[in-house]
């Protein structure tokens, strides 16, 4: 097998875990837990499995002093400042063209968000071998999948197909479409018959498929990335001729030679403060974290106000956020309506709380 390198895709600013997340500290770069930040759990649980030398991060300029700072450990010339955020696809389109300048065509990459959390670190290294060697025997384009367990509406998944064959032990078997979040009764059906998975959003390829894929379905791409693989230099001048789109929609999407392990590793990608909720310890009338958690006749809340006295009265599924400046509370169950708070900040000046 080709040697594996880890792309770690550390750029997007977490809104839905304001006032936490910041533009400058974004949602990866903070300790949602205990102990280390995501981006830092995220590298820790891959330095078993590739040297620290073949670890790439891409990050945008707002956050790289934040990445940096984290990331002592990985060399200055891995961390990869993006000019502008232009979704996943352009951020993945230079990380090959990096990678591949380290380690050529036949090198395996696998790519990785950085906020997401991981009960079974070692499970998700051992499907990752099996990834890099299906990567390396098939030319293939890799993805992992999680097996639901619900019916989550707020997903992609995948539809999978036949078994194409056994790598490190795994069964890797087609991935026949992509399919965006359902609703809840086509999400209780997938989970009834067995045939769909979570799309986990982590990739595993070799430099010379990706760059294939982007020449079939990002054309305009390829073309620009080809011209940064020839001059470096001339990143900033060309980073907006990438298409700003997802690698989803404009690749996994469009491909048709797509394979997929399932891996039950504890996975989440930890969304929204509603959740991180099971990743906290339990407090009185709920979970979080804080000095102390008073509760009075209050349940199923959520807190996370590290040094604070948080007393809860007579309330239930409420989100409590205390960064300092900001205080955030909510509904739980309507965790995606931080954006509008992000959105009217913005609007009305106040951009140095976001």
């Amino acid at each position: 097998m080709s040697e594996l390198y880890v792309l770690v895709m550390a750029g997007g600013r977490g809104v839905r875990f304001w006032p936490r997340s910041r533009r400058s500290l974004p949602k990866q770069c903070i300790a949602l837990d205990e102990g280390r930040t995501l981006l830092q759990q995220t590298v820790d649980r891959l330095l078993p499995l590739v040297p620290v030398e073949r670890v790439l991060v891409v990050t945008g300029p707002d956050m790289a002093p934040a990445v940096r700072a984290q990331l002592p450990e990985v060399p200055d010339e891995n961390i990869l400042v993006e000019p502008s955020g232009r979704n996943t696809a352009p951020c993945i389109g230079w990380g090959a063209v990096e990678v591949g300048r380290r380690g050529g065509g036949k090198a395996v990459m696998a790519v990785l968000p950085a906020d997401h959390m991981i009960e079974n670190a070692a499970e998700l290294r051992d499907v990752l071998k099996g990834a890099a060697e299906a990567a390396s025997n098939t030319h293939a384009l890799i993805t992992l999948g999680v097996p639901p367990t619900r019916p989550e509406t707020g997903f992609g998944y995948l539809e999978v197909g036949a078994l194409m064959g056994e790598w490190n032990g795994r069964a890797f078997q087609m991935v026949e479409r992509f399919t965006e979040k359902p609703d809840e009764a086509t999400a209780q059906r997938w989970l009834d018959g067995e045939s769909h998975l979570w799309n986990a959003g982590m990739f595993v390829f070799t430099v010379d498929a990706i760059r294939d894929a982007f020449r079939s379905h990002l054309p305009e791409s390829a073309e620009a990335l080809a011209a940064i693989q020839r001059k470096p230099e001339r990143l900033l001048e060309l980073w907006p001729q990438l298409e700003a789109t997802s690698v989803d929609y404009g690749i996994m999407e469009q491909s048709r030679h797509i394979l997929v392990a399932p891996f039950r590793a504890g996975w989440s990608d930890v969304g929204s403060w509603n959740g991180v909720a099971p990743f906290l310890p339990e407090v009185a009338g709920g979970r979080g974290l804080a000095d102390t958690v008073i509760a009075v006749g209050a349940e199923g809340c959520v807190v996370h106000a590290p040094g604070r006295v948080v007393a809860l009265v007579g309330v239930q599924d409420l989100v409590v956020v205390d960064a300092g400046d900001a205080l955030l509370v909510m509904d739980r169950h309507r965790a995606g309506d931080v954006r509008e708070v992000v959105a009217q900040l913005e609007a009305a000046g106040m951009e140095k709380l976001t």
